[in-house]
């Protein structure tokens, strides 16, 4: 804190301790950090100034009818992708980490509280542009237990390979170590068709297009496991 020598800045230096720093966080959903708004937040990632970020992934424009969007993976049904999504969604974490200098961490609550609030403290102390894409079950998911199970849920997911925990760190690079790790278990690939089927956006494609359902079911997959391959190979894990 600079002073200037007055009585006031001398007084408000006695209670420096007290005054907490100045902390910017910015929410939005998958149709804004992914789609429509994606513009506007790659250039507060670009600028290098230090602002917090936090994606709720719902995989779907869930506030305004369920429109697929960017973030939607294949073989999930929504509006404008009624016979099932046919590509891979976007990867929005890899794509900041291309800067090099940006805070990124991938969550999911239901499935680790301890790592959430890692990169949540993470982000918050780590001098220049954070981005946290937090896993977010919907209502349009459909999901089969309920949304009284969302934490669950995201649990399941990540514990199927559909969503992985992970975190990268800039500030890890200047002490010479590895800036990401990847926070979730191996995951038991036995249990991911059963996930997909347990949500009506995957299930419901089985009852409209049967014969491209098991195909856009095992490619969601193969995506996953792509997906996985990428990040233990960041990691230093393959």
């Amino acid at each position: 804190m600079k002073e200037c020598g007055c009585d006031t800045c001398k007084q408000l230096l006695e209670l420096e301790n007290f005054i907490p720093a100045r902390s910017q966080w910015i929410f939005g959903g998958d149709g804004w950090g992914y789609d429509i708004g994606y513009g506007g937040l790659d250039h507060v990632l670009a600028s290098g100034k230090n602002v917090n970020v936090l994606v709720l992934d719902t995989e779907v424009y869930s506030n305004t009818g369920g429109q697929s969007s960017k973030s939607t993976p294949a073989g999930a049904v929504a509006k404008f992708a009624t016979s099932g999504k046919r590509v891979r969604k976007k990867d929005l974490g890899m794509m900041a980490i291309s800067y090099g200098y940006v805070y990124v961490a991938q969550v999911a609550m239901g499935a680790s509280q301890a790592q959430f609030l890692n990169a949540i403290k993470e982000a918050e102390a780590y001098d220049g542009p954070s981005l946290i894409i937090a896993y977010a079950p919907c209502i349009n998911h459909g999901l089969k237990a309920g949304m009284g199970h969302s934490q669950l849920e995201e649990k399941r997911a990540v514990e199927c390979g559909y969503w992985h925990l992970y975190r990268y760190n800039p500030a890890l690079e200047e002490q010479g170590k590895n800036p990401f790790s990847l926070d979730s278990k191996e995951p038991d690939w036995s249990l991911f068709q059963d996930f997909l089927k347990g949500e009506v956006r995957f299930a419901s494609l089985q009852k409209t297009f049967p014969e491209q359902a098991q195909e856009l079911f095992d490619r969601t997959q193969q995506f996953a496991q792509w997906r996985l391959g990428t990040y233990k190979r960041m990691a230093g894990k393959e």
